[in-house]
């Protein structure tokens, strides 16, 4: 069920459905989640359920921008750390995650059971109307949403209501606040550790994380396995759709077109799509071409969408050419290699 920004009843019917135990399809500027109260473990456990998700895999909370964020945070993490403050400050509302000590009794199967937990303040007026009203509502006061990215566990994110939809199925409340502006998840800084670790790129860059906060920003390799926390996203194999992604350098995507084109000495190919950036294949029989923005920013914001279209064309491949290896490309290059995987 998807309800439209423009009724004022929209975001009431999306507060009571989740002071009562349900789920909402939530709209932020990075993806869509699936949201339910994080402190509510029946409610929680129905995201897990709904999505074929591990209920070991932690999900992100998302708090109101509400004094900064910060009694939100306080309210589910116990000992933030000064850096920690300073990228909420720098960079609150908006798609950076940090992972923090949870506080005792609060948050545990939002936090998969781990002692750490994922928090976010959303830069998206409908999340945080929703948000607000979840704060100021009768009642017991909800701190924040759970709310993973409203698709089945693994699968391409949605940047649109009518992709959650097409998901969870029409019975969901879903308040549609139009195209995700970012197309890609939240940047993940796990504050865990004494030190900001990066375990997640996204569109927050390690350059600007590092300058908000004063330290070097060190990467999940460098730091013992045994003490890293989990996090939502970082599974080798995510962001999938049902066709095979390949990963492609402009020339070998051109040398694996000409071969399929090669009609002389093989049978006619499958369905193949292609995103494309540096050049334009030529039209061929089913061949379903889509051209990669130049730049980093609408490459991310689009990226979801043209990989749901092209699987949406039954196509048994899809061929990717590979982003540039540089920091602005670092959240598409993370996002295109896990959906390969």
């Amino acid at each position: 069920m998807i309800l439209s920004r423009t009724d004022p009843a929209s975001v009431a019917t999306c507060v009571q459905e989740i002071r009562a135990g349900g789920l909402i399809g939530l709209p932020t500027e990075t993806v869509y989640g699936l949201g339910a109260d994080a402190s509510n473990d029946v409610a929680v456990a129905k995201i897990f359920q709904t999505k074929g998700r591990p209920q070991n895999h932690p999900l992100i909370v998302h708090v109101s921008d509400q004094d900064g964020g910060l009694s939100g945070a306080e309210h589910f993490a116990t000992k933030i750390p000064e850096f920690a403050r300073l990228l909420m400050l720098a960079f609150w509302p908006g798609p950076l995650t940090l992972i923090l000590p949870r506080r005792e009794g609060v948050g545990r199967a939002s936090a998969g059971g781990q002692h750490t937990i994922g928090l976010r303040c959303p830069d998206h007026f409908d999340a945080q109307a929703i948000l607000h009203g979840l704060r100021h509502a009768p009642g017991p006061v909800v701190w924040g949403v759970a709310a993973p990215s409203a698709n089945q566990f693994g699968r391409v994110s949605p940047t649109t209501a009518a992709h959650v939809e097409s998901e969870i199925g029409a019975d969901l409340p879903i308040l549609d606040g139009g195209a995700c502006h970012l197309g890609i998840e939240s940047t993940i800084v796990d504050c865990s550790r004494g030190v900001p670790v990066l375990l997640r790129p996204g569109s927050i860059t390690a350059v600007q994380i590092e300058a908000a906060c004063g330290q070097a920003l060190r990467a999940a390799n460098d730091m013992p396995n045994h003490t890293a926390p989990r996090a939502s996203g970082t599974l080798e194999s995510h962001y999938a759709p049902r066709a095979k992604v390949r990963l492609l350098s402009k020339n070998e995507l051109k040398t694996a077109l000409q071969n399929r084109s090669d009609t002389k000495t093989k049978p006619p190919q499958t369905s193949v799509g292609v995103y494309v950036r540096n050049f334009t294949p030529k039209a061929a029989p089913a061949l379903h071409v889509r051209q990669m923005p130049m730049d980093a920013e609408n490459a991310a914001h689009e990226l979801f969408a043209v990989l749901r279209e092209l699987d949406a064309q039954n196509v048994a491949e899809i061929w990717v050419e590979s982003v540039p290896n540089e920091p602005l490309w670092a959240g598409v290059a993370d996002r295109l290699q896990r959906a390969s995987s």
